[in-house]
């Protein structure tokens, strides 16, 4: 799982997090982004250390690229999984406009058995 990149739109920046702990003074942002997908995601990134202060330079609705790790970790029997940022940019416009992902789904279709894609059905999911 390298090089992992999540571009969308910062939603909201939630409260900052600090403590001390037996290696020294910490401090933990996480904020929530949305995809630009057909089916918008949302999505809870955290940031630590300097990478807070970073954040600070982006205000919800811009678009921003975001390299992640996702890690998961058990504790008492139950998993968590984290989704830290470790470098995030504004998104190029270049970029956001090769999001589009849209292609036109061509009418009366019946290339896969069972299903159809005409715009009689407009509107409904197949699940």
């Amino acid at each position: 799982m390298n090089n992992l990149t999540i571009e969308g739109k910062l939603v909201q920046i939630l409260p900052l997090q600090e403590g001390n702990s037996t290696r020294g003074a910490w401090k933990k942002q996480d904020f929530i982004m949305e995809t630009t997908e057909q089916y918008p995601k949302k999505v809870c990134i955290s940031c630590w250390g300097e990478k807070v202060d970073e954040l600070q330079k982006f205000q919800p609705n811009e678009t921003l690229s975001v390299a992640i790790n996702i890690e998961s970790r058990e504790y008492n029997s139950k998993w968590y999984t984290d989704i830290k940022a470790w470098k995030m940019d504004r998104a190029s416009n270049t970029t956001s406009a090769n999001t589009n992902t849209n292609t036109p789904i061509q009418k009366d279709s019946d290339d896969i058995v069972g299903m159809s894609f005409s715009s009689d059905d407009e509107g409904d999911l197949p699940f």
